[in-house]
């Protein structure tokens, strides 16, 4: 795990929870982390960031932090205030290229500085100890436990409002359309979700839809929608994970998939919504998933 990097994407993470989001500013955020996450020469790519004006400032900001991990002396014991304060620091130029630019321009942008075979997506699990497996598996689950008790009564009313529209507009949309494509299962997995508990057995149909979700992350991917893409992988790999009861199906892992058709429904209708919470329940949720089958493999 590149600690460098993991420190910038969790300082924009931080910076940003104190901004106002939509959907779109989301996408760009995730987009800005897959950047990061995925560079091979963080400098070099944010050198060039600086020469486009709609994200020198943010460029210049992590820079700074880049070169405070890489080149300075950490103090171990101020490492929080000083994250912090980086964090901070960052709030202001988020914000400025947030109201600068939206998906589309920034994908646009970022694809002209990327290398080519950075736009393949691709899951790597570095190797690391059996003790450093349990200890991040452990974490991963008590996080996942501590965001499914924040989820409010408002954010229950945004997930039925989303979920419900869709049940009632699902058959409107042409069936050729990508929107549509990607709606079209939507309706039926949220129905067996609300079926799955500890005790009951798992549906035949979770294997098949979990293959309808694989696909439509490809198609996501195709169409340039890397979240829409990451939340259907999540998907497909809890329904399957299920099916073959590596996974015990329990409220938390429901509303947890449950979380990856919000953000999903969110994005695809440009629903005005803060998904937030839900996106970030979806994240935390496929970081144990990626746990399970690093183990499986071992």
């Amino acid at each position: 795990m590149d600690l460098i990097k993991q420190y910038i994407v969790q300082s924009i993470t931080t910076a940003s929870g104190n901004l106002r989001l939509n959907n779109q500013r989301i996408e760009v955020l995730a987009m800005l982390k897959e950047v990061i996450l995925k560079s091979k020469n963080i400098q070099q790519d944010l050198n060039q960031m600086k020469k486009i004006t709609e994200l020198s400032k943010i460029a210049i900001k992590l820079s700074e932090i880049h070169h405070y991990l890489s080149e300075g002396s950490i103090d171990f014991l101020k490492a929080t205030d000083n994250f912090k304060a980086h964090s901070y620091n960052l709030i202001k130029e988020i914000n400025h290229m947030l109201d600068m630019v939206n998906p589309y321009t920034f994908r646009h942008t970022i694809d002209r500085l990327i290398e080519p075979e950075k736009k393949i997506v691709e899951i790597i699990i570095e190797p690391e100890s059996k003790l450093e497996n349990e200890l991040e598996t452990e974490f991963l689950s008590r996080k996942l436990d501590n965001l499914g008790n924040s989820i409010s009564a408002v954010e229950k009313a945004k997930e039925m409002i989303l979920l419900e529209e869709e049940k009632d507009k699902d058959d409107l949309h042409p069936f050729n359309s990508f929107e549509s494509t990607i709606l079209k299962p939507i309706k039926s997995i949220d129905s067996i979700l609300n079926e799955i508990n500890i005790d009951s057995e798992i549906p035949a149909e979770v294997e098949e839809y979990s293959k309808v979700m694989a696909a439509n992350a490809d198609l996501s991917l195709q169409n340039g929608f890397d979240i829409l893409s990451q939340m259907h992988t999540i998907i497909s790999e809890g329904l399957i994970h299920l099916k073959n009861k590596s996974l015990v199906p329990s409220k938390e892992v429901t509303e947890s998939i449950r979380a990856c058709l919000i953000v999903i429904v969110a994005v695809v209708k440009s629903k005005e919504i803060d998904i937030k919470n839900y996106l970030n329940r979806a994240e935390v949720f496929g970081k144990f998933l990626q746990k399970i089958k690093t183990e499986e493999h071992k």
